[in-house]
């Protein structure tokens, strides 16, 4: 997208999923940046760490259906 990578994107809605691990700790003006100028083109975002993703999937899940569910309407 761009000129970026996103870790997961669904075209039929205009949704990217990140998963932060390691290497985001010290990339948080870039990260913004990137969010930014795709928001920019009517991309939402979702971001997790990987700690969310590994201990946490059930709430994960959920908060990703409600936002499919928000851009779907």
């Amino acid at each position: 997208m761009l000129n970026y990578i996103a870790d997961f994107y669904c075209h039929e809605i205009g949704l990217v999923i990140e998963i932060d691990g390691d290497s985001h700790e010290h990339r948080f003006l870039y990260d913004t940046k990137r969010q930014t100028e795709l928001e920019a083109y009517g991309v939402a975002f979702l971001r997790f760490s990987n700690e969310d993703v590994k201990k946490n999937m059930f709430s994960v899940l959920l908060v990703i259906e409600a936002k499919v569910g928000e851009l779907r309407d």
